[in-house]
């Protein structure tokens, strides 16, 4: 095969990195065909640099009927040899393909949703090992990065927000960790978006370290290059912890509400913290302070 090959993706950052295993054992097994990714404009990002993509169509949620008519007349201008759809049962029909791979066909390999994704192309991937996240920051976002955190020292990145207050650790329980980590850090970076910046500033300016605050002020690449100078990263069940991930960041994830065995970073070096009786209010920080310590202790950063 060595025509295009579309790939139907996923809405938010973090199920976005999910996809990419997917990505990465296509382009491995059809090394010449181009692919051309379906994504939400707001995580299009994580694929932005992809060595390996050609188009990036964007799916708009807030057009007319979700945007489908236009984005069907876009793709129905393609051609493809495979069509993959990772997230419907229906849109791999619509377009003009030879062969096509629905999400409802699909075989996993288990449980996680990297194993369900990676289920979708099991036909064609076999009984091999499931390729690893992967985020691709470019050299303008390692300049960035260099930039803004100096090379000497080894810094925490700590993501205090999450899309839902549940799945909040309260910033002043981020504050008590930092207390018990501060021998093992130089300093910490915050990373969320504008929304996060009350947690951020809460945790700046009560924490013992000193503290680079990035909350807002970058795009998903650029966080990425900042997370890959990480030590290590602590933060909620959001799309950071992933981004940390496809980076090789070691990363400790907490979970209150929310499914680690499914939604969890994937990786070797991603680790998980479930709350008691999955209220986060009640985790405590010594209990984090360890496990971040043992994550740490995987970096050479």
């Amino acid at each position: 095969m060595s025509g295009p090959i579309l790939v139907v993706g996923l809405s938010n950052v973090g199920d976005a990195v999910l996809t990419t295993p997917v990505l990465n054992a296509l382009h491995e097994q059809f090394p010449g065909a181009p692919i051309d990714i379906v994504a939400d404009r707001r995580s299009a990002g994580v694929y932005e640099s992809c060595p390996f993509r050609r188009k990036v169509f964007h799916k708009e949620k807030r057009a007319p009927l979700r945007g489908l008519p236009r984005l069907l007349g876009e793709l129905r201008r393609e051609r493809y040899d495979l069509v993959v759809d990772l997230r419907t049962d229906f849109l791999a029909y619509l377009v003009r393909a030879k062969r096509r791979l629905p999400k409802w066909r699909a075989r996993p390999y288990g449980a996680h949703a990297v194993e369900r994704h990676m289920g979708v192309i099991a036909a064609l991937h076999g009984a091999r090992p499931l390729p690893p996240v992967a985020v691709w920051p470019r050299p303008e976002d390692r300049q960035f990065a260099a930039a803004a955190l100096p090379a000497e020292g080894r810094w925490l990145g700590v993501g205090p927000g999450a899309h839902w207050p549940p799945k909040i650790w309260p910033a002043r329980r981020f504050v008590e960790l930092l207390a018990e980590v501060r021998s093992a850090f130089t300093g910490v970076v915050l990373f969320g978006d504008a929304a996060d910046a009350g947690a951020a500033a809460e945790i700046a300016a009560a924490s013992p370290l000193p503290c680079v605050d990035l909350c807002g002020r970058t795009s998903l690449l650029q966080a990425a290059a900042a997370l890959q100078r990480c030590a290590a990263f602590l933060g909620n069940d959001s799309g950071l912890g992933h981004l940390a991930a496809g980076v090789g960041t070691p990363t400790l994830t907490l979970f209150g509400p929310g499914d680690p065995a499914r939604y969890r970073p994937w990786g070797p070096r991603a680790a998980w913290i479930e709350a008691p009786g999955r209220e986060l209010g009640q985790l405590r920080a010594d209990t984090v302070a360890a496990a971040v310590l043992a994550a740490a202790g995987k970096s050479e950063r």
